[in-house]
């Protein structure tokens, strides 16, 4: 008996781990993108734009947050800001939903653990289940308890002097404050985030000159740790519960939860126990892929997978950080609509996959527990690339590079002191890492000269 539980605890192992090592690549690259975009793609006051429940401020919201990815707390936390600005209630959600699940790390990992039609259905249905979701707010939007909701919101953080990150968009804390040449105290949510916006404020050039300067990649590294540190609990819980669902979960219970067979009934009831079983299940963000692996494996449907998939915003926690915030009566409309949208989303999907016959077929392939995980093959090559990409973020904002110190060379961006080689130019003094940014400098100061050294107060690195 001893025996056969320390095998099946190895080979949980085995395969969550496995899992992991399979989409690796997939997630650093993925975060990398996300980053690369967070840094340079331009973004206007959300609320500015996001103010209408119209066409356009849905797809707004949808391509914003889709830019905008990160763990499900993280979407809920934007979202509340963008709400308590006035943003329309449909496009708040649409927000939420496309940052957690229109993203370019969950779609390579779909890809690669679960197969191209369901990262088409992923990508399909989230546009299909936003705009059903669009429709269902407009018809049944309590907007005079939302817009009760959204004043006593206000008025709450106001009275306990909550303020906004004005990077992130999330609650700010006194512990990581600065005050700008104007006067203004700025509070942000994370030293990461102060730093973000430190590394904005003395930023010059396209980004094009950002990524040839070591300020340019120091943004990317610091936004690339921001992104790890948001997903890394849901991804290793995600990983390593599926594989013990898949070592000891006996069939009968996915038999039991999922109705067995065709039909359009047999097809609801299991959209329906997918979005029910994500609800419970404490995995949100990318953590619910792995988990999707196993209940795949387990003989659930397409519709009930692919509605799993969608629901990582309305598992339990996420549920009391909305009643935390909105209170009760919204957190239940959230859930209501949530709810219903995505699994009539997943039953669709199966409709229309089976129309088109690339419903994906079960009984082919490998199970996780006959698969070799750890082979000299493609993803060990790409592995080795996606470490190397990582080390290197890691390194550059470890080692500081280009990070904001108390000036910035206005050459290369890096983080320097007034003991570094200097310049004077129009009356300013200018200081650089390197003889050979002075050298720069002098050569066609011009380029270069902004008015003023750049200076970085209440900062150190």
């Amino acid at each position: 008996m001893v025996a056969t539980m320390s095998n099946g605890l190895l080979e949980a192992l085995r395969i969550g781990v496995g899992f992991l090592w399979t989409a690796a690549w997939a997630i650093i690259m993925g975060l990398t993108v996300t980053s690369l975009v967070q840094v340079y793609v331009s973004k206007d006051r959300m609320a500015e734009v996001l103010g209408d429940g119209d066409l356009s401020g849905v797809t707004k919201a949808t391509v914003f947050g889709a830019a905008s990815s990160g763990c499900s707390f993280g979407a809920v936390a934007i979202g509340k800001g963008l709400f308590k600005k006035g943003a329309h209630a449909v496009n708040f959600l649409a927000f939420m939903f496309a940052s957690t699940n229109l993203i370019v790390e969950l779609g390579l990992m779909i890809l690669i653990l679960l197969g191209w039609e369901f990262l088409l259905a992923e990508l399909l249905g989230g546009l299909i289940l936003i705009a059903v979701m669009a429709v269902i707010v407009h018809l049944t939007l309590p907007e005079n308890l939302f817009d009760e909701v959204r004043e006593t919101l206000n008025e709450h953080d106001h009275e306990a002097g909550v303020t906004e990150d004005p990077t992130c968009g999330m609650e700010g804390t006194d512990e990581y404050t600065l005050t700008t040449d104007g006067g203004e105290t700025l509070e942000f949510c994370s030293a990461g985030c102060m730093e973000t916006y430190l590394q904005e404020s003395s930023s010059r050039g396209g980004w094009r000159d950002e990524l040839l300067s070591w300020g340019g990649w120091y943004k990317v590294g610091n936004q690339y740790r921001k992104e790890w540190s948001m997903i890394w609990k849901d991804v290793v819980a995600g990983f390593l519960i599926s594989g013990f669902v898949i070592v000891f979960v006996p069939q009968w219970v996915w038999n039991t939860l999922f109705i067995q067979g065709d039909g359009l009934l047999v097809t609801a009831e299991n959209a329906i126990m997918g979005v029910a079983i994500a609800v419970i299940s404490f995995v949100g963000s990318m953590g619910n892929v792995p988990f999707a692996v196993a209940l795949w494996g387990g003989g659930i449907s397409f519709a009930g997978v692919i509605a799993f998939v969608y629901a990582d915003l309305i598992t339990v926690p996420v549920l009391n950080v909305y009643r935390k915030y909105y209170g009760w009566k919204v957190m239940l409309y959230i859930l209501g609509v949530f709810f219903v949208t995505m699994a009539f989303t997943g039953f669709l999907m199966e409709l229309l996959f089976d129309a088109f016959g690339i419903v994906p077929n079960l009984a082919g392939g490998e199970t996780a527990t006959e698969r070799a995980y750890f082979k000299l093959n493609y993803t060990f090559y790409l592995n080795l690339i996606a470490f190397a990409l990582s080390g290197f973020l890691l390194y550059v904002y470890r080692r500081g590079l280009g990070a904001p110190g108390q000036y910035r060379d206005p050459v290369c961006g890096m983080r320097t002191d007034d003991g570094e080689p200097s310049a004077t130019h129009d009356g300013e003094t200018y200081y650089f890492c390197s003889q050979t940014c002075k050298q720069t400098f002098e050569e066609a100061p011009d380029d270069y000269a902004t008015g003023h050294p750049m200076e970085m107060a209440n900062h150190d690195h």
